[in-house]
């Protein structure tokens, strides 16, 4: 393998993470020139401020940059097509980084080749985010099972109501749709809690801190005898409205539903009408099937959901990980080992 590797930084980055990354791996030239990147709104802002824009001139040089790269750290703009241009204009390039977990969703939308797809390697910043989800997830269940609306109504209405009964996670059962980083992290915490966890696989592997293993296929049957539901998986063909209408039908009335996977993962307009009704008592929503959220949809205006705007995964140690995780890629490249998290470019996760 070669002894270097020429890397564009493509994605806001500040010039601590940028002088990080070749200090971890010292092999890595890192081509990182501020002006060049759209100044961060918040910390970890991958997109970078909407408004910038690059001089003629910045653009031919960001252009020779991408063209003259072994890797990319991010994706230009988080475009799909932006990305595209550079798998055809850089016959060299090698690897792609891209920062969200679920970046193999991006890099479907590239429409890339077949040998595009064979000559690049692409990863995601997958485990990055686990640990935040995962206590979001806890976060949400918590809620759901103190009833944060009614709490909060009666504090509205200034009102101490006679005691009721509050729930307890070491007394419930937990569904967690998708065992990977994100999942396994929220059946470890439950289990610590004493939750007894069932967790959905297609290959039926065990993992710790889950109780029993139910393929995807067999979600309606399994639903009605959990108190939560955790969804956990990314934006695939095989994973979209998985939590469908009738999977909701079947809820026991009351669940609580959590979702830090993707919104494609649940029929939204089912999920609507089951906390209409009452199927499901309490949803903590991080994600949603068009994002931003629609400022019209009912879910904004029902007392029993709790809406985050996709930003569960933003802690300050973000950018860090993700430099990390990118260090430790690269050398594994220049060694010759296996790749982390590296994106499956039949399925795209």
């Amino acid at each position: 393998m070669d002894d270097r590797l020429h890397v564009a930084v493509v994605t806001p980055l500040t010039e601590e993470l940028a002088a990080l990354v070749p200090r971890l791996e010292p092999r890595v030239e890192l081509v990182c020139e501020q002006e060049l990147l759209p100044p961060p709104r918040y910390p970890a802002d991958h997109h970078g401020d909407p408004s910038f824009r690059r001089t003629p001139a910045q653009e031919r040089r960001f252009a020779e940059i991408i063209a003259d790269a072994d890797a990319l750290y991010g994706v230009p703009g988080e475009d799909p097509a932006a990305l595209r241009r550079a798998v055809q204009t850089n016959p060299r390039l090698r690897w792609v980084h891209t920062m969200a977990a679920g970046g193999g969703a991006l890099v479907k939308r590239a429409g890339l080749s077949a040998a595009q797809l064979e000559r690049v390697t692409f990863t995601t910043s997958a485990g990055v985010h686990a640990g935040p989800l995962a206590e979001y997830a806890l976060f949400g269940l918590l809620a759901g099972a103190k009833n944060l609306p009614r709490l909060r109504a009666d504090a509205e209405r200034h009102e101490w109501p006679h005691r009721w009964l509050m729930g307890q996670l070491r007394e419930q059962t937990v569904l967690v749709v998708g065992l990977g980083g994100i999942g396994r992290e929220v059946a470890r915490l439950l289990a610590a809690f004493g939750t007894r966890v069932i967790g959905t696989s297609r290959r039926g592997d065990p993992v710790d801190g889950v109780a029993e293993l139910v393929h995807p296929s067999e979600l309606a049957a399994v639903v009605g005898r959990v108190d939560g539901i955790v969804v956990a998986l990314p934006a695939t063909a095989a994973t979209e409205r998985l939590v469908s209408a009738d999977v909701l039908a079947a809820v026991r009335p009351g669940a609580t539903l959590v979702n830090v996977g993707r919104g494609a993962v649940i029929d939204e307009g089912a999920l609507v009408e089951a906390l209409r009704d009452g199927r499901v008592g309490f949803a903590a929503l991080d994600v949603f099937t068009a994002e931003p959220l629609d400022p019209a949809s009912p879910l904004w205006d029902m007392p029993n959901v709790l809406i985050s705007p996709h930003n569960a995964t933003l802690t300050p140690a973000e950018g860090r990980r993700i430099a990390e995780l990118f260090a430790e890629n690269a050398g594994r490249l220049l060694d010759g080992r296996p790749l982390r998290n590296v994106v499956n470019t039949v399925e795209f996760y």
